[in-house]
């Protein structure tokens, strides 16, 4: 069969855009799932896999595994995205969903430190870094998937990428709240923080099953692969890496820093559990509802009105909004703050996906789009809650996650200035 009647039948069997949407997203959302559930439990994980005598100690500790397994997202966008870019992205998104579920199984049936002593923290930090490595494929291979089925709609259809990333907040959140509100805090200690965990798992199946069922993108024709995607990009588009890099620095510092609330606000502010659950069930509320539909804006009046007016509200009132919340501090006070933050970072997120897209030809497209998202998760993103939690600890100041932030505003601002051409 010639390539020209291979793109036709391809071309023929393009599925709808549901469906599109939903086999693409659906291992984003148990990616991001996966990951805001360790953040928001990580207290009964310090507990269970990392005891010590200091429980600030057990807290670095958990997070550190949870900064360490981004070590490897960058290798595992190397890896997957290099795959997608020669093989297909349909095989590529069907590998990575496998290793998340791998990840997934061995933190919900791995016993405790009490059991089987360091072994349990190892194995923890294994499932960790096989999570990271396959996550690390999955946002460049599923991103470039959706725009090259539906490119007139790019915008909007890439926007469902950190869409369903808020629904795995939201999904995080409610198992957050049922769980500390219909447990004790033994119950949850001794088993009840697995249970979202193996809720993860069970959906695995299901993407695994619809993805199997859609075809590759018609425009991903055997012209279109590169030999050596990668020989490509760190030869000559490093600049566009470095620029995609920048603009994803304060959607990932934000993203994190929600995933932070739970420690913060019980370890700092000395909130309750329940409230600051609350507060990251609104955030997920918000980020899935909000995000997509600033994407059919864009689609109207452009992308650049929204990523200029969201970072300049995330400089102009990160300070006062942090300041308010620890001067006054309050379920209201915390509440609010999350909700102004996953709305700015709604706005925001809406526009990045497509625009990185748009940085990369196609043959490069997923290679430079994992690479680029992960090193920007890797370090700004997975390790902010530990960074947080050291300059809270070094300056006594509730403030800091604020300041942190504004900076990673700035460093994005940068970014988007230079990348102004392709905002079009």
């Amino acid at each position: 069969m010639s390539s020209l009647s291979a793109v036709h039948d391809s071309a023929a069997v393009k599925p709808s855009l549901h469906k599109t949407l939903f086999a693409t997203c659906i291992g984003n959302a148990l990616e991001w799932f996966d990951i805001a559930v360790y953040g928001f439990f990580a207290s009964y994980i310090a507990h269970a896999f990392f005891p010590t005598s200091d429980a600030s100690v057990s807290l670095l500790l958990t997070f550190g595994s949870f900064g360490v397994s981004f070590l490897i997202r960058p290798l595992g966008a190397l890896v997957l995205g290099s795959y997608a870019d020669r093989h297909g992205r349909k095989k590529a998104l069907l590998l990575s969903i496998n290793l998340m579920m791998l990840g997934g199984a061995m933190i919900t049936l791995m016993p405790g430190y009490a059991t089987i002593g360091l072994a349990a923290p190892l194995l923890i930090l294994v499932a960790r870094l096989i999570q990271g490595f396959s996550a690390g494929g999955e946002f460049g291979s599923s991103t470039a998937f959706l725009v090259e089925h539906f490119p007139e709609r790019k915008a909007f259809i890439a926007s469902w990428q950190f869409a369903t990333q808020g629904a795995s907040t939201l999904m995080a959140s409610a198992f957050g709240l049922g769980l500390t509100q219909l447990l004790s805090e033994t119950q949850m200690m001794a088993w009840g923080w697995r249970i979202p965990f193996a809720f993860g798992l069970l959906i695995g199946p299901l993407g695994l099953y619809i993805r199997r069922h859609v075809p590759e993108p018609a425009s991903f024709t055997p012209q279109a692969k590169s030999s050596a995607p990668l020989k490509t990009l760190l030869g000559q588009q490093k600049e566009l890496m470095l620029l995609a890099i920048g603009l994803m620095v304060i959607s990932t510092a934000v993203n994190y820093m929600l995933n932070y609330i739970p420690t913060y606000a019980t370890k700092s502010l000395h909130l309750s559990g329940s409230v600051a659950f609350s507060a990251t069930l609104l955030a997920g509320v918000i980020l899935t509802v909000v995000t997509p539909l600033m994407g059919l804006w864009a689609e109207r009046i452009g992308r650049a009105p929204l990523l200029w007016g969201a970072l300049l509200l995330l400089v102009l009132t990160l300070w006062p909004a942090f300041h308010f919340m620890v001067s006054y501090t309050s379920p209201l006070s915390l509440i609010l703050l999350v909700g102004w933050m996953a709305f700015l970072k709604s706005i925001y997120f809406s526009a990045v996906p497509s625009v990185m897209a748009d940085l990369f030809p196609a043959a490069t497209r997923a290679s430079g789009m994992a690479v680029s998202y992960n090193v920007a998760v890797t370090l700004f993103g997975g390790f902010a809650p530990l960074i947080c939690t050291l300059l809270i600890q070094a300056t006594g100041s509730s403030l800091a996650p604020g300041y942190y932030l504004i900076l990673m505003a700035l460093l994005s601002g940068a970014a988007l200035w230079r990348s102004r051409t392709y905002l079009r």
